[in-house]
């Protein structure tokens, strides 16, 4: 966001269009991104990172690390995330762009769709061979759980709790 400014005008000069893809759960983002760092420093996989895969057993493996929050840290993260996605918004309001939130795409595939129409696309069937890694519930992903749920119960954040 240092350089929307240029960035912006850039894209206008281009005729770039926007896709902005934001998670609704803050919470469930945080957990990627951890265990994606994890991944990252660990190469779970045959001594390979990945952030994506196209198999339940590569999924099933990653899936097993469970991070732990720092709790004290916890709201501050989640503010700052809300604070960088509405940041992006304003940043680049005079691009044409699409919001997309990934909880959306996963449960409605009517909106790959949208996003179709969005790109002046014909109608077409999409299909991924991506594999969700987190597919338990969300307490079922992070290892002090109880922690996490204290801090966010009665906050803004409750409600990423039921993800």
């Amino acid at each position: 966001m240092k350089h929307h400014q240029e960035i912006a005008e850039y894209f206008n000069r281009r005729g770039v269009s926007l896709i902005f893809l934001l998670r609704r759960n803050l919470l469930q983002r945080h957990v990627s991104i951890l265990a994606n760092d994890y991944d990252r420093n660990t190469k779970q996989l045959n001594g390979t990172h990945k952030a994506h895969v196209h198999h339940r057993g590569q999924a099933d493996v990653l899936a097993q690390y469970k991070p732990t929050i720092d709790t004290k840290l916890l709201i501050a993260e989640l503010k700052r995330s809300d604070k960088l996605a509405a940041d992006g918004l304003v940043g680049f309001k005079k691009i044409r762009s699409i919001v997309l939130y990934y909880e959306d795409v996963v449960s409605n595939h009517t909106k790959l769709t949208d996003v179709l129409d969005f790109l002046k696309l014909p109608n077409m069937k999409l299909s991924s061979r991506h594999v969700k890694i987190h597919t338990k519930r969300l307490r079922d992903h992070i290892d002090n759980w109880t922690d996490v749920s204290n801090t966010l119960n009665g906050t803004q954040y409750q409600s990423f709790l039921n993800g």
